[in-house]
Formats: C-alpha cells, sequence, structure tokens
C-alpha cells in the first residue's frame, strides 16, 4: 500500500510539474530525498510517459497534422504550416536530445543525488525565466516560429540534464528570449519534448515494472498531465511565468534549507 500511494503522490507530481517550467526531474529526485523513499530509477521514465500520453492525446489532430504535412511535403512537394512545423521538430530534436542523452547519461544521475545543485539550478533558472519573460515582447505566433527559432529552442533542451533546470523552463525561456509568445512556446515545448521522452521510454522500457504502482503512477501522471496543459494554454493567454518563476526560487530556498537541517 506505502508503495502504491509513493506512486499515486509521484504520478501527481509528475503532471503538474513535467509540463510546468518548474522542474519534474527537481520534484522526482527531492521528494524520495526528504521522504527517504527508494523508487526504482526506470519509475522516472515511466510517469514521463504518463505525460507523454496526455500531450498525444491532447494534441492528437495537432501531431496527425504534423505527421500528414510532413509526409505531403517530401513526397507530393506540398509546402503547409504543418508540414513545416513538422521538419523543424525533428531537426530541433536530433542535436538537443543527442547532446542531452549524453550528458544525462554521464553526469546527470550524479547530480540528481546532490540537492544544492538542484535548488541553485531551480533558482537561477527561475530568476532568468522571470527576467526574460518580462523584458521580451510577444511578436511571433506559433505558425510563424522560424527554423533557427525552432533549431535553438530545441538545443537549450540539452541543459535539461541539470535537475531542476526543467526541459519545459529552459525551452519555454528560449522562446520567450526570441520574441515568441508565451502560448505558442509553450506549445511548441510541449511537442518538442514529445520525441525526447518517446524515446527515453523505449530506452528504458525493458526494465520498467509492470506492477500495480507503475499502472497508478502512469495513469495519474496523465490525468493530470491532460489537466495541466489545458490549464497552462488558457492562463498563458493572458497571464506570464511570473508565478512559475517566483515558485521556483521559493522551493530553491526551501531546499537548501532543509539540506542544512538535515
Amino acid at each position: 500500500m506505502n508503495e502504491i500511494m509513493q506512486a499515486l503522490i509521484l504520478g501527481i507530481v509528475q503532471g503538474l510539474t513535467e509540463l510546468l517550467p518548474i522542474s519534474s526531474s527537481a520534484h522526482l529526485n527531492l521528494i524520495p530525498w526528504i521522504f527517504n523513499w527508494n523508487m526504482p530509477e526506470s519509475f522516472d521514465v515511466a510517469l514521463h510517459f504518463g505525460t507523454l500520453l496526455a500531450i498525444g492525446i491532447f494534441f492528437f489532430k495537432d501531431w496527425i497534422e504534423l505527421i500528414k504535412g510532413g509526409y505531403n511535403q517530401v513526397v507530393k512537394k506540398e509546402k503547409t504550416t504543418e508540414g513545416k512545423m513538422f521538419w523543424y521538430i525533428v531537426a530541433a530534436t536530433i542535436p538537443g536530445g543527442i547532446i542531452g542523452f549524453l550528458l544525462d547519461h554521464f553526469v546527470g544521475d550524479k547530480l540528481g543525488k546532490m540537492p544544492l545543485v538542484i535548488a541553485t539550478a531551480l533558482i537561477v533558472m527561475g530568476i532568468i525565466l522571470y527576467i526574460v519573460d518580462k523584458k521580451a515582447p510577444s511578436k511571433t505566433k506559433y505558425k510563424d516560429m522560424t527554423f533557427k527559432q525552432t533549431f535553438l529552442i530545441g538545443l537549450s533542451q540539452a541543459l535539461a540534464f541539470i535537475p531542476g533546470v526543467s526541459r519545459s523552463g529552459v525551452t519555454m525561456t528560449a522562446g520567450r528570449m526570441m520574441g515568441i509568445d508565451r502560448e505558442s512556446t509553450a506549445k511548441y515545448s510541449f511537442m518538442l519534448s514529445a520525441p525526447i521522452v518517446l524515446g527515453a521510454t523505449i530506452y528504458k522500457f525493458k526494465d520498467f515494472i509492470f506492477n500495480i504502482p507503475f499502472v497508478v503512477g502512469v495513469v495519474t501522471s496523465f490525468l493530470v498531465g491532460l489537466a495541466v496543459i489545458k490549464f497552462l494554454l488558457n492562463y498563458l493567454k493572458k497571464g506570464s511565468f511570473k508565478a512559475f518563476a517566483i515558485y521556483r526560487v521559493i522551493i530553491g530556498i526551501v531546499i537548501i534549507g532543509l539540506y542544512i537541517v538535515k
């Protein structure tokens, strides 16, 4: 029962933090550290699979149009916004994915066991996100994003190997830095994360333990993830990233305090 409750809590945390710019890796590393939980490493990827399903279901029509557009652009030479964005996502995924995988594989696991590193990353990226979001214009829509913009956003996600940086946090910051409006940079960030998480899921699939906690964690992160995507896209039509930046700084300070006490 304890494992099921832990899976439920971590599934909720994953669904909330993976898609908001507040770092799921930080929370998934810190919660077991605070409560002395012993969760298998593959469970982290399983929880990410839940939010991957949320992205796939929420943007199902978008993905169909993207794939169709990408195919038609190559085979039928038809140029569409969907075809352009499909190949932009492919191109942006390759370098960021490879660099991020190598850094995460050789360094990420060690950094995940260093609360002070996580706390520092949360605070620093929170401050950067706040400053960039406040000062950057909102002049570019999703359909008008250029190859350069999408490629640089894809490259930025390599920094997510540092727990606390946040894949969505760093990609949304990069997008805002280049003048992409908040809703568009959030949507592109969600779409861009899907191939990376899918690759990680396939890579770790052999390590999955298909038991009740696994199912609870995946289903919970999926359901919460769906709600978070809808909330964030609606919120960013008028709101800013300020609240998330402040949250990052507060959590970072709390973690430093807990580390000193422990």
